[in-house]
């Protein structure tokens, strides 16, 4: 992996986004072990009502482009870099995807918020119905870049600042997301206001109820990802941001994913000074390593135990 250094970045005070309170016990310190191994050293603590894992203090907005360096991996994940694991998460998502699709009618509108490169989007205008609106949010216009380019409709900036019709969608993602934003209450109310009544969310993210956090927490769990994740969730978290929010939980479960723990080992690594030749067998190309850890977690994901979350929120009907 491609190291890329910054200056020292400033930093702000965060709280729980939930309960609203800050100064929550640490839980993990690391650093950014993916871009900058050289880097200070960032705090996660722990809400001790909610269970809400947030990073505290974190860098303020106008260090984006600092945390997000050029060769981050969601600005171009494509098959031309990332060959056979290309095709495999392809066909993974893409399953996914059409599930949480279903009962959509002909002419539904789905909208992808924090579509990145548009991946996503690309795996639903490929497998999906072809009569559907697909459109995408997000705020980094170098990813924007790379969504356009694939012919797709994306509006630059938050979800909750974008002057979007109101009830407008019968479908949203975020899909790696919310872990990444500021204020997960203010964005998923701007979903819920352009949701028509009835719609739904489906969001995907790291799951701090998982195996490996609970190994790892420490110092080395690849979900942390800093200083990238900001607010990171469980089963319980979820359900009150969902509950703060006035969204029904359709569904919440764990799915397999092999990242996290192709991460950590990758951290521990990097903390340990180990040769690059065994630190880069551990990374988003490496497939003998994903292979493993996709067996390891779905034989966790058995007991409600794999690495990733996945809830589906309803918009009240009335």
């Amino acid at each position: 992996m491609t190291q890329q250094s910054y200056d020292r970045l400033t930093m702000a005070r965060a709280q729980c986004c939930i309960c609203e309170t800050g100064d929550a016990p640490v839980v993990g310190r690391g650093r950014d072990f993916e871009y900058n191994p050289g880097s200070e050293e960032f705090s996660a603590r722990r809400c001790p009502t909610c269970g809400l894992v947030y990073l505290d203090p974190r860098p303020a907005i106008t260090e984006f482009e600092k945390i997000y360096p050029a060769n981050y991996h969601a600005f171009d994940f494509s098959e031309e870099k990332f060959g056979f694991v290309y095709k495999i998460r392809s066909k993974l998502e893409a399953q996914r995807f059409l599930e949480c699709c279903k009962g959509l009618s002909d002419g539904a509108f789905i909208v992808d918020v924090g579509c990145g490169d548009g991946f996503h989007l690309n795996l639903l205008r490929q497998y999906g119905n072809k009569s559907w609106t697909l459109e995408g949010i997000d705020l980094d216009k170098r990813a924007i870049e790379m969504a356009e380019k694939r012919g797709f409709v994306v509006h630059q900036g938050t979800v909750e600042s974008i002057d979007l019709p109101s009830n407008r969608y019968d479908l949203a993602f975020m899909i790696q997301t919310i872990e990444h934003v500021e204020k997960p209450v203010e964005v998923l109310r701007g979903i819920r206001r352009i949701l028509k009544p009835g719609g739904r969310l489906v969001i995907v993210t790291d799951n701090t109820g998982s195996v490996d956090f609970g190994l790892f927490k420490k110092r080395y769990w690849g979900g942390y990802h800093f200083p990238r994740h900001w607010n990171l969730f469980n089963r319980n978290s979820m359900r009150k941001l969902a509950e703060k929010t006035n969204f029904d939980v359709v569904r919440l479960r764990t799915i397999v994913s092999p990242v996290n723990w192709v991460y950590t080992v990758h951290n521990w690594l990097v903390g340990k000074n180990a040769p690059n030749w065994l630190i880069n067998q551990f990374s988003l190309s490496s497939t003998l390593s994903l292979g493993f850890f996709t067996i390891v977690d779905f034989v966790l994901q058995k007991f409600g135990r794999g690495a990733l979350l996945q809830t589906m929120l309803r918009k009240p009907a009335d």
